[in-house]
């Protein structure tokens, strides 16, 4: 995307496009539908499959309908949406029709998202956790082809092709759903009645889930206002924005969200039969691998994040300027990433206590410091403080969440702060420090691409090795082997 469309006002107006109907995704897909639906399910598993199943199946229905009124009403709507997220576009004809298009293209990848969001929820109550977490790459490998091969016919609909990426969005989320319906039927959990719409299970989710609404709400409005502010800084800001948030997200992506949703299904499973103590165990265990990942991730991202930058998207439409300002957004965003881990994994685990209007209530107010923050500072000092925003809300949100679990689990402060974690940290420190000197000596900008790789892959790898050999010598071996067995069984 970045090599064929650059960081430009087309890529902005994608972007754009692609946040409005993306919208109503943390509320039905991987946010508080998921944390409602997976306790809810597994209660009724426990009772028996063919209560889940039928759970699942009328959640199915109840989806559908819902998410085909918002994609109805968003396609209706388009021109004023656009016009309340960037009013900069007015200006640039062109560049709103463009976006409105774009709009209208992807609203049904809400009804697509969602649907494969309340699969990946069933499969991973069932145990099932490779191919839920493999299907949002299936999405990646369809915008990849549709960038490859799409564009050349949609030339004359505006933005030199770039109508092909809304196309894309909707493949993809139609593929995202469909990989995953097999497993399903594997499982024995097939389309199968009755389908009961208002049974108390298919009630108290929705109950969640409007309770969930009004963190919702409130993420919108920063969202509105955020994007605003990045539109109305300089053309290329939304872009530099959203590839530093695609590169922050990888290890996110990778290690967080499959840990979260792990954790969510363990801890709900011990916690409704009274396994207080294990459901505990269970957090703490993914709380040290968050961290005993994500850190030496952070210290490698940030130490490398001008080269990282370049080597990925510095090519055809994205240049220098492009790469010096996504990295100067990328190490802003980076403050926030263990916390934005985290945030994967705390979340859930109120909804699994019945106590959902807790984060929700966090939420509000971090972000209400957010919003603050980001209109007192991005007119003096421009973008850059959106990213930083973003790192310091989740910081708050994080801190706040772990003061609550502290108090209903009765869990030590030892629990969140401890030796092990301060080890972590001076062994992420250190390596920060090692390859970033080695980088200064053996990186060129001058060389081949497959010169360039080989260095960054070299230099991450012995980031890694040292992190883990700096773990040893501080007596975290365990923790280590332990992470390794827990990488292995993820692949299997």
């Amino acid at each position: 995307m970045a090599a064929i469309f650059g960081a430009s006002g087309y890529t902005d107006a994608f972007l754009v496009a692609y946040r409005i109907p993306n919208l109503l995704r943390d509320l039905f897909a991987e946010g508080a539908f998921s944390s409602a639906f997976v306790p809810v399910f597994s209660e009724e598993k426990i009772k028996g499959d063919q209560y889940s199943r039928s759970l699942l199946w009328s959640l199915f229905i109840v989806l559908l309908l819902i998410t085909c009124l918002i994609t109805a009403i968003t396609i209706i709507f388009a021109p004023e949406l656009t016009s309340m997220f960037a009013p900069s576009f007015k200006e640039d004809i062109e560049k709103f029709n463009l976006t409105v298009l774009l709009v209208r293209i992807m609203s049904p990848f809400l009804t697509m998202v969602s649907l494969a969001a309340l699969f990946m929820g069933a499969l991973n109550t069932l145990k099932v956790f490779f191919v839920p977490s493999f299907a949002p790459a299936c999405f990646n490998i369809i915008m990849i082809l549709s960038i490859y091969f799409l564009p050349s016919y949609f030339y004359p609909y505006g933005g030199s092709g770039i109508v092909a990426l809304g196309v894309g969005v909707l493949g993809g989320g139609i593929i995202q759903m469909l990989v995953q319906f097999p497993f399903l039927i594997k499982k024995k959990f097939g389309p199968k009645g009755p389908i009961i719409l208002n049974s108390p299970a298919v009630k108290k989710i929705l109950k969640r889930v409007s309770i969930g609404l009004i963190g919702f709400a409130a993420t919108q409005i920063n969202l509105l206002i955020t994007t605003i502010l990045a539109t109305g800084t300089i053309v290329g800001a939304v872009s530099w924005l959203s590839y530093a948030f695609r590169l922050f997200q990888f290890p996110v992506g990778i290690f967080s969200v499959s840990l979260a949703g792990s954790n969510l299904v363990h801890f709900s499973e011990a916690i409704k039969n009274n396994k207080k103590e294990q459901a505990i165990d269970s957090l703490k265990s993914t709380y040290d691998l968050s961290f005993i990942i994500i850190l030496p991730s952070l210290s490698l991202l940030y130490a490398f994040s001008n080269e990282v930058v370049h080597l990925i998207f510095e090519r055809g439409a994205f240049d220098g300027n492009d790469s010096e300002m996504t990295s100067m957004a990328l190490r802003y965003y980076l403050w926030g990433l263990p916390f934005y881990g985290l945030y994967k994994i705390f979340s859930p685990v109120f909804f699994a206590l019945d106590k959902p209007k807790i984060p929700v209530t966090i939420s509000i107010f971090s972000i209400f410091l957010n919003i603050i923050f980001c209109l007192t500072l991005t007119p003096k000092y421009g973008f850059k403080i959106l990213a930083l925003g973003t790192s310091l809300s989740m910081m708050v949100n994080c801190i706040l969440q772990a003061i609550f679990i502290k108090r209903d689990l009765k869990l030590s402060f030892s629990f969140f702060c401890n030796l092990r974690i301060l080890k972590m940290i001076l062994a992420s420190c250190l390596i920060y420090y090692l390859v970033q000197a080695l980088g200064d000596q053996f990186f060129s900008y001058a060389d081949s691409f497959f010169v360039k790789a080989s260095v960054i892959a070299t230099l991450g790898a012995l980031g890694y090795s040292v992190y883990g050999i700096v773990l040893v010598i501080f007596g975290e071996s365990k923790s280590l082997k332990y992470t390794l067995n827990q990488m292995k069984k993820s692949k299997k």
